[in-house]
C-alpha cells in the first residue's frame, strides 16, 4: 500500500501545481481588458449566434471556475468571474464553454462518446476500488478464483473511468481549438488579448492532462497488484 500512497501523493501535487498555475494566470489575464468592451456573456451569445445555435442558453452560475457546457437542458453556464467580466480570461473561458455547445450542434463524436460514458462512469467510478480492494482481501493476489474475478470487475469499473479520462482529452482540446479560431477570425480580441488567451485555455486542458495521467497510473498500479500475484 505504501507505492500506492506515494502514487497518489505525486499525483496530487502535480495536479495541485497545475490547478495553482492555473488560477494564477487566470488572475493575471483577468487584468487584461479586451478593448471590444465585450463581457463574456456577450462573447459567449455572439459565438453562439455565429454558429446558428439559437437553442442554447447562456447563464451566471456560482463559484470560481465552474464554467461548463450543459448538453441535457442545453446551457453555457458561466461563473461569476466569467459571465461579466470583460478580460481576456473571460473572452477565452466563455468562448470554450461554446465550443462544446458548437461540438454538441455538429454531433462531434468525441463529446458523443463521452456522453455515452457519463452514465456508467457516474455510477461505476465511486466503487471501483473498493471492488479491487475487497477481491484482493478474498485473495485475488494469490489466485484465489472468486476473490479474483471481483477484483477484475473492480478494474473493469476503474479502467471505464480511465478511458472517460482520455476521451475528455480530445473534446477539451478541440473546444479551445475552435475557441481560438473564432476569436482570432471574428477580430474579437487584439494580438495580446489573444496570447492571453491561449495561454489560459493552455493551462486549463493540462489539468485534463493530468487527471487522464493520474488516472492511467492508479488503473496500472491496482493491475499489477491483481495480476502481479499470479502465477
Amino acid at each position: 500500500m505504501m507505492g500506492y500512497y506515494i502514487l497518489i501523493g505525486a499525483i496530487a501535487l502535480i495536479s495541485w501545481l497545475v490547478s495553482n498555475k492555473l488560477k494564477s494566470k487566470f488572475k493575471h489575464y483577468s487584468k487584461v481588458h479586451l478593448q471590444n468592451g465585450m463581457s463574456g456573456a456577450e462573447i459567449a451569445e455572439k459565438m453562439l449566434a455565429d454558429h446558428g445555435i439559437r437553442d442554447v442558453k447562456v447563464i451566471s452560475t456560482a463559484g470560481m471556475l465552474t464554467d461548463h457546457y450543459n448538453p441535457k437542458n442545453k446551457t453555457v453556464n458561466l461563473s461569476e468571474g466569467v459571465y461579466s467580466q470583460r478580460n481576456a480570461a473571460a473572452a477565452a473561458v466563455a468562448a470554450h464553454e461554446c465550443g462544446h455547445a458548437v461540438q454538441h450542434a455538429q454531433a462531434y463524436e468525441w463529446l458523443t462518446l463521452r456522453s455515452q460514458l457519463v452514465p456508467v462512469v457516474s455510477v461505476t467510478s465511486g466503487m471501483s476500488m473498493w471492488v479491487v480492494f475487497g477481491g484482493l482481501m478474498l485473495g485475488a493476489a494469490a489466485g484465489v478464483g472468486f476473490g479474483y474475478w471481483v477484483a477484475v470487475a473492480g478494474l473493469v469499473m476503474m479502467a471505464m473511468a480511465t478511458l472517460f479520462s482520455f476521451v475528455t482529452l480530445p473534446v477539451e482540446y478541440d473546444a479551445s481549438k475552435r475557441a481560438l479560431v473564432w476569436l482570432r477570425q471574428k477580430n474579437m480580441v487584439t494580438q495580446q488579448e489573444y496570447k492571453g488567451s491561449e495561454d489560459a485555455l493552455k493551462w486549463a486542458a493540462r489539468t485534463y492532462l493530468v487527471a487522464a495521467i493520474g488516472s492511467l497510473a492508479t488503473l496500472v498500479y491496482w493491475g499489477l497488484q491483481v495480476f502481479g500475484g499470479r502465477d
